[in-house]
């Protein structure tokens, strides 16, 4: 039996050229039995990926590519295509948004028991490299001592439970994210990485059911380099921890 709801792919591409045909044939083959639409939303990459993305999907009916004139950052590229699915969605109250990175990092393994337990109610679902059974492989020392850091700090600051703040790799409701966009009006603000937790923060206070499920984040799988930068990222987490200590 089909289900009704439809299941959004919302994933932010900046220069993946390399990386977007295994990200098509993942995406395109997972959650079968499920009705599937695809949000890409290009940050004004430099290379061919626009090119590589029309050419992959052009067979697929539900898809949606956004283009961006200039780089802005993953927030930019969530906050983009947040607002696009909340517009054409007939389903406010029963279809959800799968978000991913576009590298091919995120282990489509776990999604079908992520988007069970969304559907079983649970507003906001993590993949989580730090719960138990999680991890990392193929990543340096240095960028699992980071997150780590950047971790503890946050969740420490702002009071929060969830043990991993920033992967990309989430399931939400949609009526979570118009409940979050009905009270802030802007539904992501911060153009970087540092977005992960804007939102997260904003769906906590929102009071939504929240799970994590293991993850092992796959460095191997990505073909180049990635796109965060360590410096920068670790200073938009402090800017914003000063910037946002009171507010949430």
């Amino acid at each position: 039996m089909t289900d009704e709801r439809t299941v959004y792919f919302l994933v932010p591409l900046y220069n993946e050229e390399e990386n977007v045909a295994l990200l098509h044939k993942n995406i395109t083959a997972a959650c079968p039995g499920y009705k599937k639409f695809f949000v890409l939303v290009d940050d004004g990459s430099s290379d061919n990926t626009v090119n590589a993305i029309t050419r992959l999907f052009k067979d697929e009916k539900n898809f949606r590519l956004v283009t961006k004139d200039k780089n802005r950052g993953p927030g930019d590229s969530f906050n983009a295509g947040f607002e696009w699915v909340l517009s054409h969605s007939a389903q406010l109250h029963t279809d959800i948004v799968v978000t991913l990175e576009g590298d091919n990092t995120s282990d489509l393994e776990i999604l079908d028991t992520m988007v069970m337990l969304s559907v079983s109610g649970y507003s906001l679902v993590l993949a989580s490299v730090y719960a138990q059974g999680g991890g990392f492989k193929d990543t340096t020392l240095l960028r699992k001592l980071i997150s780590f850091i950047a971790n503890q700090l946050l969740r420490f600051a702002f009071d929060i439970k969830v043990l991993t703040l920033s992967s990309f790799f989430r399931i939400y409701h949609l009526n979570l994210i118009a409940k979050i966009k009905e009270k802030h009006t802007t539904i992501i603000e911060s153009k970087g990485f540092i977005c992960m937790i804007e939102i997260l923060l904003k769906a906590i206070r929102a009071e939504a059911k929240i799970i994590e499920v293991p993850m092992v984040l796959k460095s191997g799988a990505r073909k180049g380099k990635s796109k965060m930068k360590i410096l920068t990222t670790s200073l938009s987490y402090i800017k914003f921890l000063a910037a946002n200590f009171k507010k949430y």
